[in-house]
């Protein structure tokens, strides 16, 4: 009996033991599982600290640093300050950082023969000559490798002519000159003011309108703000000012002689007369001070207000001069050559700690035309503090969820090539593994407002983020960045909230939204675009865009910069560290629906020939109510997800994240292969502005004035039905696995 008893209190303890053993398991398993209070709640602890640290004076320190000297894509200097920022990186923390090189192609000026634009007598002899340089802001005088203006792979030439003003160089300029005025620019030189459009797209159309070259110049009722002063006396621009940039018509190409593949050393080159994107004619850029010569003996008809800049000239429309003068032609000289040259990305990574697979990018350019006060140091600047300040939070024990790419991409200013390069040679591992790409080019074009470009998924988050900034405005002190930028940049008509635009193009993000289909945005602080009527920022791509412009100018205090340093550190920051990925298919169903009825009331101008060749949107409107349904649907499902069970939310998250690929088309848009994305891409009339269902828009511009209108609204059909299966599909990607 005395053993029986001594067998059952063995083993009754051995079972108390192991059940105490598996209560203290359940207990610790219990507290320590992921809830979205958990790792979240720290997170946002985290972000707290992150956004923090970030201070105005280490941005304005950056800033200095980085624009004592010209840096210019393929020059010595840029690739010693790309040394120094890899050396800062690795000193901030980061797990890795790498220079990675390409060959690309380039364009500089001819040392031994400037390019300039000339009148001449009919016997040939120069009478007027435009400035080789421009003059050059004190303290910068002992400067040397200050390129002059000039068009970055421009033909060469020295084609002769009258000359043919055509105001803004837009598509519709010229219709009205052809089909109103009756002129005809084969064999002219035009000359076309800077503004409205990306000025690739006026070369474009003045080589489609047989022009032999043309001629840009910054007029000052759009690089001159009423009553400000010019530099350095004020931020407009000098009469000797001159906005350099590239004049390629790449559509998405990257590196003109590598179209669609890396530009590596085994890589297999056009021959640098076939590029991608050259133009045929040459261009080039001169200040106001010289159009005033070019243009204030011009003959023929007035032209209408709203062609006159602020020259005190007639702005007659010629070609050619007036009678006193109709002997004299314009001359161009223009000799820049192009050149294969070594490029330099650097690419900074933190590695996740849970999802070490999936990458959050935060990119801008480092290249600049001259000093890149504006253009692109300020985004360089941030990109810069950002990374410090990750650093300072890893020695906290802190460790992002997703890793974290920072890139700072070189020749930009070439046409978007070290960017785009990387993501060809990337462009496998992005598609799979790419979360979202936020851009850091200028973080500064005006002192009003924020502004953010972005996918319609983005919107909730770029909201949530900016909630908890503080505004930089003095008239708005205590308000947060939403609160100001709502009250001075409100969406007025389908919802009270901050304006968000469109992307477009023109920077960075293409190739990675456009071509990949991975969720981009964009911030920065911009002017009043309701009263601020001048293009850009004046000086703009000029040598005037120095580090005393953005210190005395465009944010003394450094808080504007500091603040968007804060907004595009917050994105990257949610976007790698949420347990949920903050993308909102619900925001993309509501955009899609508005801008299916936008397209439609552009079709509405031509009812008799959408009965006539029986066009109809219903697909696309059936297409959109699916994706509207699943959206909801899928939302509805977030709110009850386990978020204990990880294979759950990184099913949900893989959902989110493919989201934006599921918009693109691999035939890509119709003669632009390169731009995949369904719903957006730039306009083909000016890269800078973004268009939604491009395919459709691009289809019906001028259609009533096509050769064959059957044929062209049989294009419009095609493109419709290409939408509606395109938004059909990716409604299909928000529904529940099989």
């Amino acid at each position: 009996m005395g053993v029986q008893n001594s067998r059952l209190f063995k083993w009754v303890l051995w079972v108390s033991v192991i059940t105490a053993f598996f209560l203290i398991g359940f207990i610790i398993g219990w507290f320590a599982r992921p809830t979205p209070n958990g790792r979240d709640g720290a997170s946002r602890s985290y972000l707290r600290n992150f956004l923090d640290e970030m201070q105005a004076d280490n941005i304005r320190q950056h800033l200095r640093k980085f624009t004592r000297l010209p840096h210019l894509a393929g020059t010595e200097q840029n690739l010693r300050l790309a040394q120094q920022i890899r050396d800062e990186w690795l000193q901030f923390g980061l797990d890795s950082v790498e220079i990675v090189p390409y060959d690309v192609l380039l364009s500089y000026p001819n040392r031994t023969s400037p390019n300039y634009i000339s009148i001449i007598s009919e016997n040939g002899n120069e009478v007027f000559n435009t400035s080789l340089s421009e003059p050059v802001p004190e303290g910068y005088e002992n400067i040397s490798d200050i390129v002059p203006p000039y068009s970055a792979f421009s033909a060469k030439g020295q084609p002769e002519g009258d000359l043919v003003y055509v105001n803004y160089g837009r598509t519709e300029d010229f219709f009205k000159l052809e089909r109103e005025m009756g002129i005809n620019c084969t064999g002219k030189i035009v000359i076309a003011r800077y503004g409205k459009i990306f000025r690739g797209n006026k070369v474009k159309n003045a080589i489609l309108a047989g022009a032999s070259g043309i001629i840009l110049f910054s007029d000052p009722a759009d690089y001159c703000a009423p009553g400000v002063k010019v530099y350095p006396d004020g931020w407009n621009l000098p009469g000797g000012g001159a906005q350099r940039g590239n004049v390629l018509n790449l559509n998405g190409a990257g590196d003109p002689l590598t179209p669609g593949y890396p530009a590596k050393e085994y890589t297999y080159r056009l021959n640098v007369d076939q590029g991608v994107g050259l133009p045929k004619i040459p261009v080039h850029p001169i200040g106001y001070a010289d159009a005033v010569h070019l243009l204030k003996n011009m003959g023929g008809e007035i032209p209408p207000n709203n062609w006159k800049g602020d020259l005190n000239v007639s702005y007659r429309i010629g070609p050619g001069f007036t009678a006193e003068f109709a002997t004299q032609r314009v001359r161009m000289n223009i000799h820049t050559n192009n050149q294969v040259t070594r490029i330099y990305n650097v690419i900074g990574k933190v590695r996740g700690a849970v999802e070490p697979d999936r990458y959050v990018i935060l990119g801008g350019h480092r290249d600049a035309w001259v000093f890149g006060g504006i253009d692109p140091v300020t985004g360089a600047a941030v990109v810069h503090e950002s990374v410090r300040s990750v650093g300072k939070l890893m020695n906290q024990g802190w460790r992002p969820r997703r890793t974290i790419i920072f890139a700072s991409w070189d020749a930009e200013e070439f046409g978007l090539l070290g960017s785009t390069e990387w993501a060809e040679e990337n462009s496998k591992l992005l598609q799979e593994r790419a979360v979202a790409y936020i851009n850091a080019d200028s973080a500064i074009e005006g002192t009003y407002t924020l502004r953010i470009d972005c996918t319609p998924s983005l919107h909730t988050l770029a909201y949530d983020v900016t909630k908890q900034i503080d505004s930089p405005d003095e008239e708005h002190a205590g308000m947060s960045l939403y609160e100001s930028w709502h009250k001075k940049d409100n969406w007025t008509g389908d919802r009270d909230a901050p304006r968000i635009s469109k992307l477009g193009s023109g920077s960075d993000f293409e190739a990675y939204f456009i071509r990949l289909g991975i969720a981009s945005g964009r911030a920065r602080y911009t002017k009043n675009r309701k009263t601020e009527r001048y293009s850009s920022y004046p000086v703009y791509h000029s040598v005037y865009e120095t580090f005393e412009l953005v210190e005395r100018f465009y944010d003394p205090t450094f808080r504007k910069l500091l603040a968007v340093a804060r907004v595009r550190g917050g994105l990257v920051f949610k976007l790698a560290d949420s347990q949920l990925l903050p993308l909102d298919c619900n925001e993309y169903a509501g955009s899609l629906n508005k801008y299916a009825h936008s397209i439609y009331q552009l079709a509405q101008k031509h009812q008799a020939d959408l009965l006539k060749y029986q066009v109809s949107f219903d697909s696309l409107f059936s297409a959109v109510a699916n994706f509207t349904t699943a959206a909801r649907d899928f939302h509805d499902r977030l709110v009850h997800l386990d978020m204990t069970n990880s294979m759950n939310v990184r099913m949900v998250n893989d959902q989110l994240m493919y989201l934006e690929r599921a918009f693109v088309d691999p035939l890509g848009l119709p003669g632009r292969p390169f731009y995949r994305h369904i719903i957006f891409a730039p306009s083909s009339h000016n890269k800078y502005a973004g268009e939604s269902f491009p395919g459709i828009y691009d289809a019906m511009f001028d259609i009533e004035n096509s050769k064959d209108p059957g044929a062209a609204w049989s294009e419009v059909k095609r493109q419709i039905s290409i939408a509606a299966f395109t938004v059909h599909a990716a409604a299909t990607t928000l529904m529940p696995a099989a």
